[in-house]
C-alpha cells in the first residue's frame, strides 16, 4: 500500500539511486558513506558528502511571509551542517571543511537579507562546533539566481571529512549479539537555546501539507507543487497545539542536532568496539538496514515519539508502519555497539547532556537485513529493499 508520503511524489527508500554505484571509488560499498582512498595518502579515507535541507526552508519562507522576520531563515544553515557532518561522522571520519550553496528565486525572496542570517547562522554553527572540539573552516560555496527553477530557495552543502581507513567504521563487523544503543534528536541540550522538536530534515513535506490550512495553498501558490496536494491541515504556522509545547512553525523549523561531535567523541573512547553508526534521516529508523550483513535489528526500546510525531500521524492519517519508516520518530542516531561497551556508550552521551540509552539488539537473520519494531503501537516488520506488512 502506498503511503501518504509516497502520494506527496516522495520515495523514502531513494530507489534508481544504485545506477551510480559502479561509477563511484567506494572503499566500502556497506558503509554509511562513500570512502574514497586518498590518493596521497593511501591510508586515508576522504569523505565528500553533500545534502540540503530538504523542504524545510519553504516553512522558513512561509514564516517570513507572515512574521516579517528575516531571521527565520537563520536556522537553515545549522540544518544543511547537520545534514553533512552528522553523516560523514556514521564512518568515523572527521568533518573538516565546508562549502554551501544558495539558489533563490529573487522575485520572491530577498537574497542579499537572506545570506546575511544565513552567514550568521553558519558562524554561529562553527563557534559551537569549534567548542565541542570540531573545528570546521569554510571554504566558500554559491550562490545562484534561478527564479524559473527555484520556486522561493534551496539551500544545501557539501562537506569534507577524512578518517584513517583502519579506523572507519563501515558496518561490516555488526554481529548478532552487539546493542543498538539510540540518541534521542528532540528535547534540549546544553547550549541549545529552545526546545527542539525533534522532526530533524525529514518527512516536512507530510507534515506541512497535513498540519497547515488550506489558505497556505491559496496565498502562497509559489510554496507547493499544484500536481500534488494541497495543504489541508487544521493550523496556522502560529498555533500552538495542545501538548506540542511550542507553536507548528517552531515545531517544523527546529535546527536538528549537531551530533557527529558528540559520536566522534564516543568513538575515540570506545574504538573498535563501535561497530555501526547511523544517521536517521531518508528512511527514518529503517535506515539502518543498508548496514551489515544477515543482521535481524530488533527495536524494541524506543523513545516515546515526540508529540510533533504524534500530531503528524493524527493530522495526515499515515499508519504507524509508514510513520516509522520516514521520520526518525524521536531517535535521532544510532550507535551499534559489542554488548559490554553499550552502558559507556550511553553514560558518554549523557555525561555530554544528550538523552541515550539502550534501543534494541542485532539478531542473526537467514534472510537478508532485516527490522523489527516493536511499539506501544504495533509490531512492525521491514526487510532490506523492501517493507512487510504489520505484524
Amino acid at each position: 500500500m502506498m503511503s501518504r508520503y509516497e502520494e506527496l511524489g516522495v520515495d523514502v527508500q531513494k530507489r534508481g539511486i544504485e545506477v551510480f554505484q559502479q561509477l563511484t571509488g567506494n572503499l566500502f560499498p556497506g558503509a554509511f558513506c562513500i570512502v574514497t582512498r586518498d590518493p596521497e595518502r593511501p591510508d586515508i579515507g576522504l569523505v565528500l558528502h553533500t545534502d540540503s535541507a530538504g523542504t524545510k526552508p519553504i516553512v522558513s519562507y512561509l514564516l517570513w511571509k507572515e512574521s516579517g522576520s528575516i531571521e527565520v531563515f537563520k536556522g537553515l544553515a545549522q540544518d544543511v551542517l547537520a545534514m553533512n557532518l552528522n553523516d560523514i561522522a556514521c564512518v568515523a571520519a572527521t568533518p573538516f571543511s565546508f562549502v554551501d550553496y544558495v539558489a533563490v528565486n529573487r522575485f520572491r525572496v530577498p537574497k542579499g537579507e537572506v545570506l546575511r542570517v544565513l552567514s550568521e547562522g553558519f558562524r554561529e554553527s562553527m563557534a559551537a562546533l569549534e567548542r565541542l572540539g570540531l573545528p570546521l573552516v569554510f571554504a566558500g560555496g554559491e550562490t545562484a539566481d534561478l527564479p524559473d527553477l527555484v520556486r522561493t530557495l534551496d539551500i544545501s552543502a557539501t562537506a569534507l571529512g577524512r578518517v584513517p581507513l583502519k579506523h572507519a567504521v563501515t558496518g561490516e563487523r555488526i554481529s548478532p549479539g552487539d546493542v543498538i544503543v539510540g540518541v534521542r534528536s528532540g528535547g534540549r541540550t546544553p547550549g541549545e537555546p529552545r526546545e527542539n522538536s525533534g522532526i530533524m530534515c525529514n518527512g516536512l513535506t507530510l507534515a506541512r501539507r497535513s498540519l497547515l490550512h488550506s489558505s497556505y495553498g491559496l496565498r502562497f501558490p509559489e510554496a507547493l507543487e499544484p500536481e500534488a496536494k494541497t495543504y489541508h491541515g487544521r493550523f496556522s504556522l502560529n498555533d500552538q497545539p495542545d501538548g506540542l509545547g511550542m507553536t507548528i512553525g517552531e515545531a517544523l523549523t527546529s535546527p536538528m542536532r549537531l551530533f557527529a561531535p558528540y559520536v566522534l567523541r564516543v568513538i575515540e573512547s570506545f574504538g573498535s568496539q563501535v561497530t555501526g553508526l547511523v544517521h536517521n534521516m531518508g528512511g527514518g529508523l529503517t535506515k539502518s538496514l543498508k548496514l551489515g550483513r544477515g543482521v535481524h535489528y530488533l527495536k524494541d526500546h524506543l523513545y516515546e515519539p515526540d508529540p510533533i510525531f504524534h500530531l503528524i500521524k493524527a493530522e495526515s492519517g499515515e499508519d504507524w508502519r509508514h510513520m516509522y519508516e520516514a521520520f526518525n520518530m524521536g531517535t535521532g542516531f544510532e550507535i551499534v555497539s559489542e554488548r559490554e561497551a553499550a552502558d559507556g556508550i550511553v553514560d558518554a552521551f549523557e555525561s555530554m547532556g544528550l538523552e541515550a540509552k539502550a534501543i534494541g539488539e542485532v539478531l542473526r537473520s537467514g534472510e537478508g537485513n532485516r527490522l523489527t519494531i516493536r511499539s506501544s503501537f504495533g509490531e512492525f516488520k521491514y526487510q532490506a529493499g523492501g517493507t512487510s506488512d504489520a505484524g
